[in-house]
């Protein structure tokens, strides 16, 4: 009986070591962001300072002003942000038909090629670079917005994703939707679409962080300057010889601004996209 009141106290210690070692691993996760933000107000002398410091002696901002001033980052920003909405609508509607295919068509061999379909997902993505590129190439597609467009507008995650939220959706809703004459699109776009909207937040943030922050395929099939996204952009920073860090530092900043207003927008559909797409398989 005396060892009985030590339960409490046990609980809540383990309650408290277990939310210091999440603060902590948050804190470490966030560490390398700080200091680049830190970093884009130096100068270039205080950045080889040693020991290094965390806060700048004096902030520069006219960094920010340089950085966009050394190439143009306007059309850089309009590219990315361009081709990321793009792909990401694209995404949203060929995942969406696909998802409602596999979760709700019956027809023959969907389950085989479903899996078929997911183990695209195994094959690592610089093994299907080249023979996209030559694709592309044949077509005369390189160095164009299709080339950063066509090739991202479907996606074996995201038909996954959304696969697995459609399956939680109770199949009475279609059976009314079907009674009251409903077509099967209509049921898709009037009575699955609105309920997914959590999974379609989701899928939604991962297309655009992953489109926006791509560098290796556009660098691949863009040649033309006024083609290039913000990714390569901050290449103009890194000389043979010299790297300049603190306007390097200051673009990264700004390159990652539209991510992080597109996660604050949308953080509780993430959360609930990415709770509720498990549930049931």
């Amino acid at each position: 009986m005396n060892d009985l009141k030590y339960i409490p106290i046990i609980k809540q210690t383990r309650t408290i070591v277990f939310n210091i070692t999440l603060y902590a691993l948050a804190i470490a996760t966030l560490m390398p962001f700080i200091w680049m933000v830190l970093t884009s107000f130096k100068d270039m002398n205080e950045l080889f300072s040693y020991p290094p410091t965390w806060f700048p002696h004096e902030f520069h901002f006219e960094n920010f002003k340089n950085a966009f001033e050394a190439a143009p980052f306007g059309r850089y920003y309009l590219n990315s942000i361009f081709v990321a909405i793009t792909v990401t609508i694209g995404q949203l509607f060929t995942c969406s038909l696909a998802a409602y295919a596999f979760a709700r068509i019956k027809f023959w061999g969907r389950e085989v090629l479903f899996f078929i379909f997911l183990g695209t997902m195994m094959i690592p993505y610089h093994v299907t670079m080249i023979p996209s590129f030559m694709v592309l190439y044949w077509l005369g597609w390189v160095d164009s917005y299709k080339a950063l467009i066509v090739p991202g507008l479907a996606s074996a995650f995201g038909t996954f994703l959304l696969r697995q939220f459609f399956l939680t959706i109770p199949q009475d809703l279609e059976d009314a939707a079907y009674m009251d004459g409903c077509s099967r699109f209509g049921v898709l776009w009037r009575i699955i679409v609105p309920l997914a909207k959590p999974a379609l937040a989701t899928l939604a943030i991962f297309t655009f962080m992953g489109v926006f922050n791509d560098f290796i395929w556009a660098l691949i099939v863009i040649n033309s300057e006024q083609l290039q996204t913000v990714q390569l952009g901050l290449a103009v920073f890194r000389d043979r010889y010299v790297t300049e860090w603190d306007l390097l530092m200051a673009g990264s900043v700004t390159a990652t601004l539209p991510i992080l207003i597109i996660f604050f927008f949308a953080q509780k559909y993430f959360i609930k996209g990415i709770t509720l797409s498990g549930l049931k398989g």
